[in-house]
């Protein structure tokens, strides 16, 4: 594999990229909901799934002081709420969350001495639709040091799909696009924009719930099954 040159920096997408290593968290939760016997339907989950989503982007209800577990508390009680299950919180909900942090620590863990690496030779960004709280989390979890700046749609108003999210990500380490990866699990939300800026892209593709056809997927540079291959392009 060639590695990629004239590289400077790296746009990293946090959900569903670094926290569970390329799986949506639509998938995570499922099979939790399926292990813990949770009886709803898969639609109905997703539908519960996007009311959270939705519920915790506009309203204020993250603090910025939340660690990642936290905020895996709060997407379990709005989709219980959803689904008319806030009696199961305390039991079942409480047990998806434990699981889902195990799933976040692993990942984490087996991602930070390639951060590490990577930041020695590049600059690296965050880019991520969050709530307000990411660099506490990224802190918490001390991985916050290898990062030159953190772009949040909650702190600049701005939310992916909408290029202007990785605009601001590239502006944010001043380096011209062309010299930029994107490292992101989303087709629509981070392969796009980020070749419509002009960057590289690098499609972390493991479990993702979108639609995508992988023989028509020209914004995405190259496809990665597994966060630790980057280093196959950039060390």
């Amino acid at each position: 594999m060639n590695k990629l040159t004239g590289i400077a920096g790296i746009l990293v997408d946090y959900g569903g990229t670094l926290d569970t290593n390329g799986r949506h968290w639509a998938s995570v939760f499922w099979d939790q909901y399926q292990l813990e016997g949770i009886p709803v339907r898969k639609e109905e989950f997703y539908q519960a799934y996007v009311y959270a989503e939705r519920k915790m982007a506009l309203e204020p209800i993250i603090k910025s002081h939340f660690t990642f577990k936290d905020v895996l508390f709060v997407k379990i009680q709005a989709q219980f709420e959803y689904l008319k299950l806030e009696s199961l919180v305390s039991s079942l909900g409480t047990n998806i969350v434990l699981a889902c942090h195990v799933l976040v620590l692993t990942s984490l863990k087996r991602a930070k001495p390639l951060l590490a690496s990577l930041s020695k030779q590049y600059k690296l960004v965050m880019v991520s639709n969050f709530y307000g709280n990411l660099e506490n989390i990224l802190a918490d979890y001390h991985i916050g040091q290898y990062f030159d700046s953190v772009v949040e749609s909650a702190r600049v108003g701005v939310r992916k799909p909408d290029p202007e999210i990785y605009t601001l990500g590239v502006q944010a380490i001043d380096l011209p696009a062309s010299s930029c990866v994107v490292l992101g699990d989303s087709y629509g939300k981070d392969m796009v924009p980020g070749k419509l800026n002009g960057c590289t892209t690098i499609w972390l593709n493991v479990d993702s719930w979108e639609e995508a056809d992988l023989e028509s997927s020209s914004a995405a540079d190259h496809i990665i099954t597994d966060v630790l291959q980057l280093k196959e392009f950039l060390i």
